[in-house]
């Protein structure tokens, strides 16, 4: 079955960096949609980055553009996300999310996002000030 686990996270001083890692397994990794997501306690989970895995074009919130950049090591199935200039409103539970539905770049290009359907257990990243 699908399986994705993130490994990375931790605690951090702002204007830090971090690197998450998501591997994937389970299915056919290229020709689908990765995306990185995160939630705060006590605020909804929001989407940070997503990456479409077949020709690796990349999509930002507007929260961490210049600061996160998503990457892809397909031999690995492995998506990344580093974090740069971290700052304490960073500080959130991050997922990693797979949307394997038809046509899932052309949501991204809209940051749709409504279709990730397959989810890892999440890692941790604190920042403090």
């Amino acid at each position: 079955q699908v399986q994705l686990v993130e490994s990375g996270g931790g605690s951090v001083q702002a204007g830090g960096s971090l690197r998450l890692s998501c591997v994937a397994s389970g299915y056919t990794y290229t020709g689908n949609c990765m995306g990185w997501f995160r939630q705060a306690p006590g605020k909804e989970r929001e989407g940070v980055a997503a990456i479409y895995t077949g020709d690796t074009s990349t999509y930002y919130a507007d929260t961490v553009k210049g600061r996160f950049t998503i990457s892809q090591d397909n031999a690995k199935n492995t998506v990344y996300l580093q974090m740069n200039s971290l700052r304490p409103e960073d500080t959130a539970m991050y997922y990693c999310a797979a949307d394997r539905s038809a046509l899932c770049y052309l949501r991204l290009r809209i940051w749709d996002l409504s279709r990730f359907g397959y989810w890892g257990q999440g890692t941790q990243v604190t920042v403090s000030s």
